[in-house]
């Protein structure tokens, strides 16, 4: 086996604000990563839309920079792909888009999600599925645009992910991984199969969907004419990964019960393994990205956006988005605030609606003259926190152990914002430096490529735990009479911790 650091791992994310690409050496240390951006467009109220060619575009592009900096220096064993789930496109023969990219937060289609369950029963397609349909979901999207856009549905031959478009583009293969296939609500979870009779009842094209490969194997190797344009060798293997929340419950070790990842971004979701699923209504469930085995999930819209909303608002120069220091000063500020917010509360689902609450809109409420900036920013911190708590104890109800939050993602370098959720979930918070999607994609790629043994030797090489907060009791108590405050607010109801 080729020494650790001898070989890089390349990450592809077709991500919410964009593409990257990130290189990794065997010991899960990021040596390079290159970005590029795609806008998200809202015509209507509710929608959510973004250019399926621009997700295309924007990897390869990434990945063509990527190379570039790289130089000589390292050589590329493997490419690994994730992407946001779920979006979809519609695509033609030849793999071209015939249809604008729904995202995850489009909300447009609650009646045909409605119209599922009332066909089915929540709890005949939560067992079979793992999911209580949504207009979250794939399913209910392109039931949406059969109804309403019949031209799209007649033009396309397969629905794919944005991930499963890039790996079309560097294989030439149409294919997609369990993960992404359960967010469809036409995969049976138990099966790990297409369920006809699902798509049949959404009036789908019954090959609508791609062919279903394991997250943990290559894909094919890249392209010839993909080779030539980004200056790697012909033949490469691409390791189909998975979604990226599931895959960063690898990238952060989370692959047995106790311990539960939060990929923290401009989104949030929350993974706990399991090997069988929970009755849970509210809880989602996927395959894991390593055999055998099942990972919950709940999510959440608005929560590092939530709060980059704030800070564009109240803490960067007018007209900027804030910068480092902007942030760094909100940290800062939010610290002086005590636990509570001096009264104020919160809710962060500002993108028109969140998954399981169409209807649900942010708010702030107890604000007063007496208020600042930063009491605001620690009521939506504040906010974001007690939503995870309330994900938190619906495992706990269904029978899942909760030891400790693993988060991985850019709301890791707000210092604050870790104490603040360890307090309000009573739990310990540990960080995992760096970004545990891209990571437990690259893990992905040497699993395929033959570099890592099995999935123990992976996290054993690649994850690095980083700092570790305890909660505080005191502060812990004062946040449980706010949380039942707060689900009182936000219409949800309090799910009693079993300690």
């Amino acid at each position: 086996m080729p020494s650790r650091g001898a070989e890089i791992l390349v990450a592809m994310d077709v991500g919410t604000s964009g593409a990257r690409a990130a290189a990794f050496n065997l010991a899960g240390e990021r040596v390079l990563e290159v970005r590029r951006s795609y806008p998200t467009a809202s015509p209507h109220p509710g929608w959510a839309e973004q250019n399926p060619r621009a997700w295309r575009s924007a990897a390869l592009a990434a990945l063509d920079g990527l190379v570039r900096e790289l130089g000589s220096r390292h050589r590329v064993a493997a490419i690994g792909l994730t992407g946001q789930c779920p979006s979809v496109c519609l695509v033609d023969a030849r793999g071209r888009p015939v249809s604008a990219g729904l995202i995850y937060r489009d909300n447009r289609a609650t009646a045909e999600a409605a119209a599922i369950r009332q066909r089915w029963g929540d709890a005949a397609i939560h067992a079979r599925t793992g999911h209580l349909p949504a207009a979250f979901h794939i399913g209910p999207k392109l039931m949406w645009l059969r109804r309403h856009q019949p031209d799209v549905i007649r033009a396309g031959v397969r629905a794919l992910q944005p991930r499963d478009l890039v790996a079309h583009a560097l294989t030439g293969e149409l294919a997609t991984d369990g993960t992404h296939a359960a967010a469809t609500l036409a995969f049976d979870l138990e099966r790990r199969a297409w369920a006809p009779d699902l798509i049949e009842a959404m009036e789908l094209p019954a090959d609508i969907f791609p062919a279903v490969r394991p997250s943990w194997e290559p894909l094919g190797g890249l392209l010839p004419a993909v080779a030539r344009r980004v200056g790697l060798r012909p033949g490469l293997p691409v390791v189909l990964g998975g979604a990226d929340s599931q895959a960063c419950a690898l990238g952060a070790g989370v692959v047995a019960a106790g311990p539960v990842s939060e990929m923290a971004g401009s989104s949030t979701c929350l993974n706990a393994t399991v090997r069988t699923p929970l009755s849970v209504l509210e809880v989602t469930h996927y395959p894991h990205v390593v055999p055998g085995r099942f990972t919950t999930e709940t999510g959440i819209n608005t929560t590092g956006a939530a709060l980059a909303w704030i800070a564009d608002l109240l803490y960067a120069p007018r007209g900027r988005h804030a910068g480092e220091a902007d942030y760094a000063r909100l940290d800062a500020e939010v610290a002086s605030v005590p636990p509570g917010a001096e009264g104020v509360l919160a809710i962060p689902a500002l993108a028109d609606g969140e998954r399981t609450d169409p209807q649900l809109r942010g708010a702030f409420t107890g604000l007063s003259l007496r208020h600042g900036r930063a009491a605001q920013a620690r009521a939506m911190m504040e906010g974001v926190a007690f939503t995870i708590r309330q994900q938190l104890e619906l495992l706990r109800s269904g029978g899942a152990r909760v030891t400790e939050l693993r988060i991985s993602g850019g709301d890791t370098r707000l210092t604050i914002w870790s104490r603040i959720k360890a307090d309000v979930l009573g739990i310990p918070l540990v960080t995992v430096p760096g970004d545990a999607a891209v990571g437990g994609v690259a893990m992905l790629a040497g699993m395929g490529a033959g570099l890592y043994r099995s999935v123990d030797d992976a996290i054993s090489a690649a994850v690095h735990a980083g700092a570790r907060v305890e909660p505080e009791a005191s502060a812990h108590e004062r946040y449980n009479a706010q949380y039942a405050a707060w689900c009182a607010l936000a219409g949800a109801p309090v799910v009693r911790r079993e300690d």
